[in-house]
């Protein structure tokens, strides 16, 4: 079904927006309506975002939602009940406006009746399938609160491993803009100081000063062609990655890359086996499972890998078996899924090969910084020697001439 976005008001009195499939906009508007929403405005949604858990982009963050997620776990596993504890959570997170407006109307959802899974899937674009799911099985087996305590820890460590990520990435890409800053100072403003006194002395210079001069004068006239170039270059990655059949085929180079392709197969078989162990240890089918976890896989080619692995399960193969054939996961996490398999503790194996694949992660990323810093720092030594270098046999030439 197409997708539309929505504003409406809701039972509180508050102006909500949020993104809803329906077949067309009258039957949108008469579910918000059905809903207790009072519609204000419905068009066709432009995009759709899959973020990893769902969460509203602006409103809401991951660590918002592990807290949130935390702390009713802490207030149920301690006897309350679930709607005095969403009273008690909203006192604890009155400094988190949004937060407690997200709270209040899952309270008055609650109140008016409703489950807890029901209540959060109205509030629509924040919470996803994965996370419904979850909260769903936790209540048909009257284990929300241990559910929940399984959730806050998921999602705490899949905020790690994005750190963790994130975190690594912080110098290198410091260290590069320092270089291509050196860089873009030297030839502008020092370079062209030199290239005066050169005009001046008459005299042919050497070929790796002409080179260096003109690329400065280059600079100096057309650097807007320069940031041109990058926002052209920017904006044609974006246009490339909006489209999920080109997506795809990026997606399948973006694994093909030596040690960034390894960084990019680990990280999403922590992830899958982290989210595929948490859906079975409550309760929900492996197909069903299957087809939550492939919303929450950001690489395409790897997401295509677990939708065939669900048809071959369907037709009686194991998990194992179908994601083998697709040669696109780490052989170790391929053999223990299959002896989670055979010895019935599949929910157990996976959760290990989470363990064993944010450790790889963490090892990888190592290793890719153990050869990225050190080439950044040589490459900018190399060209701001060259520079240099050149400058002075361009000097030694004038002096030449002087004598």
């Amino acid at each position: 079904m197409p997708l539309f976005t929505y504003k409406a008001v809701n039972t509180l009195g508050e102006t909500e927006e949020g993104v809803k499939d329906a077949a067309d906009e009258a039957s949108l508007i008469a579910a918000l309506q059905a809903e207790g929403f009072i519609p204000i405005r419905v068009a066709p949604a432009t995009s759709r975002s899959f973020l990893g858990l769902g969460l509203r982009q602006a409103k809401l963050s991951q660590k918002d939602i592990a807290l949130l997620t935390g702390e009713l776990a802490t207030l149920l596993e301690s006897g309350l009940p679930l709607d005095k504890s969403l009273l008690v959570l909203m006192d604890l997170t009155e400094d988190h406006e949004q937060l407690t407006k997200l709270i209040a109307r899952v309270l008055d959802k609650v109140k008016s009746g409703a489950s807890l899974a029901s209540a959060l899937e109205q509030q629509t674009g924040i919470f996803s399938k994965f996370y419904l799911n979850m909260i769903r099985a936790g209540e048909a087996g009257g284990g929300l609160d241990e559910v929940l305590t399984r959730m806050a820890d998921y999602l705490e460590r899949s905020q790690e491993l994005k750190d963790t990520v994130s975190t690594a990435l912080i110098y290198p890409a410091i260290l590069l803009v320092m270089s291509l800053a050196s860089l873009f100072v030297m030839l502008t403003f020092v370079v062209p100081q030199f290239s005066e006194m050169f005009a001046s002395a008459g005299k042919a210079l050497p070929v790796s000063t002409q080179i260096v001069v003109a690329l400065a004068e280059w600079l100096q006239s057309y650097w807007w062609a320069l940031l041109l170039a990058v926002t052209v270059a920017t904006s044609y990655m974006k246009y490339q990655l909006a489209d999920p059949v080109r997506k795809k085929v990026w997606d399948g180079r973006f694994l093909k890359l030596p040690l960034a392709g390894t960084i990019i197969t680990n990280k999403e078989t922590a992830n899958i086996a982290r989210t595929l162990g948490t859906l079975l240890g409550n309760g929900v089918s492996i197909l069903s499972a299957l087809t939550i976890v492939r919303e929450t896989v950001d690489n395409l080619v790897l997401a295509a890998a677990i939708a065939d692995a669900e048809e071959q399960l369907k037709q009686g193969k194991h998990l194992s078996d179908a994601l083998v054939e697709k040669a696109l996961f780490p052989k170790m996490a391929m053999q223990m899924i299959k002896m989670g398999e055979e010895t019935g503790r599949l929910e157990e194996m996976l959760l290990r090969v989470a363990a064993i694949y944010d450790k790889q992660l963490r090892v990888a990323i190592s290793r890719l910084l153990a050869v990225l810093e050190p080439a950044l720092i040589i490459a900018l030594g190399l060209m701001i020697a060259g520079i240099i270098v050149s400058i002075l046999l361009a000097i030694l030439s004038v002096n030449d001439l002087a004598f």
